[in-house]
């Protein structure tokens, strides 16, 4: 029984990163000797097994026959018979297919080490084409590793998966699950430009695909176009190191404009009503958790009337924060206003740009929240004269806090 250190701890050690997770590969045996050794065996489709004091994962070596499309369309083979390489084969990019064994002596046969050196994101073998999860897995890595680039052969394969449908048998979960991860890095937006390089973007997320060479309102003519808007954007929440609910309320707030330009017209006609069901749609389709999603709802909804908040009247504020429930929900208050002030931010072109607005519907809030809505609540009997007296204490919080300032 050998066993090597592999996988994104070998190529985190050597990039002089954090390792966190380590995954071993065992050759030489087989799952009775692991179970004898006291190892838990967890896999269900090939031989995995948990350490029994560090719960660290290890597999046993294997190789892979693909069967149908899709990842999960795949015959395994483990055997004390495979060999390290061959284990190392099946791996998807060369700076992921390097072991370490118990010596610090460093396995390399598909120069993973010299990809590290060059920056390069490279195939290890055209069996890469078997999994079309791994065309996530590039692109999300480039946009962890932002000074690597998807070597020019891997993007082409990449683009021959997507045509030959393989793209089309991703399932939500793992599609989500790459997005989710992706997003927390500090540039997602590569992995985003890493999918539309590929093609693989229209056919994973068509919402966002159409967004590119679509123009921005007549307003803002500073801008390219909306796509590159929201990629900055997106790049604007990670530098501020929001949470992954406001940073994929910021990637889709805008679907609609892919949906209602008009040619003849300088504006997005209907775009708004357009923006939420693209959002609906798209949570549904990859199964976005609930947070995300409701995040993602209030954003699209509400973005472009925080723009008119210097402009309400008290009581227009005031009824805004109801609308978004501001009250109640103080949290998810804080959250849409990070995701549009990211929008905002880019828009003006300054990462430190102050935005009035959001720090008025802020200081609206804070007024608000000073009543006791109890305390006057008890002066009261009927819900609906409970309901506008609260209001109106609120509102008139609300008025001093404006004159005040």
């Amino acid at each position: 029984m050998q066993v090597y250190l592999v996988g994104g701890a070998v190529r985190d050690e050597l990039l002089g990163l954090a390792v966190k997770d380590k995954d071993f590969v065992v050759v030489g045996s087989t799952p009775e000797e692991m179970i004898a050794e006291g190892f838990k065996p967890v896999g269900k489709d090939f031989p995995v097994f948990l350490h029994p004091k560090t719960h660290d994962e290890y597999a046993l070596a294997r190789t892979e026959r693909k069967t149908a499309k899709g990842y999960k369309g795949f015959v395994v083979h483990a055997s004390p018979e495979v060999t390290l390489e061959e284990d190392l084969a099946r791996r998807d990019l060369t700076i992921n297919a390097i072991a370490k064994d118990s010596t610090g002596k460093f396995i390399d046969p598909y120069n993973g080490l010299g990809d590290i050196q060059s920056k390069t994101l490279r195939h290890v073998s055209d069996a890469f084409a078997e999994d079309p999860v791994r065309i996530l897995r590039a692109a999300r890595l480039s946009a962890r590793f932002q000074d690597f680039c998807i070597a020019p052969e891997t993007n082409h394969l990449m683009q021959q998966m997507v045509e030959a449908g393989e793209v089309d048998a991703l399932v939500a979960e793992r599609v989500w699950q790459e997005f989710a991860k992706g997003l927390m890095e500090d540039k997602p937006s590569r992995m985003f430009d890493a999918l539309r390089a590929c093609h693989a973007l229209k056919k994973i997320l068509p919402e966002l695909d159409k967004l590119w060479v679509i123009p921005q309102s007549a307003q803002h003519r500073l801008e390219i176009d909306t796509g590159v808007h929201v990629m900055l954007a997106i790049d604007d929440a990670a530098r501020q190191n929001y949470s992954l609910a406001v940073r994929f309320a910021t990637l889709v707030h805008a679907l609609g404009k892919g949906a209602t330009l008009a040619e003849d017209l300088p504006e997005h006609i209907g775009q708004e009503a357009s923006d939420i069901q693209l959002v609906k749609d798209v949570c549904k389709r990859l199964r976005v958790p609930n947070e995300c999603k409701e995040l993602a709802q209030i954003v699209t909804k509400f973005n472009g009337k925080l723009h008119q908040v210097l402009q309400m009247k008290p009581t227009a504020l005031l009824n805004f924060l109801v609308e978004l429930d501001a009250i109640r929900q103080p949290e998810r208050f804080k959250d849409f206003l990070r995701a549009c002030e990211s929008d905002a931010r880019v828009r003006a072109g300054s990462e430190n740009h102050a935005i009035p607005a959001a720090d008025l519907l802020q200081n609206a809030l804070a007024a608000a929240i000073e009543v006791d809505a109890g305390a006057v609540a008890s002066a009261y009997n009927e819900p609906e004269r409970i309901k506008m007296a609260v209001f109106n204490a609120r509102l008139d919080k609300v008025k001093a806090m404006i004159e005040e300032v």
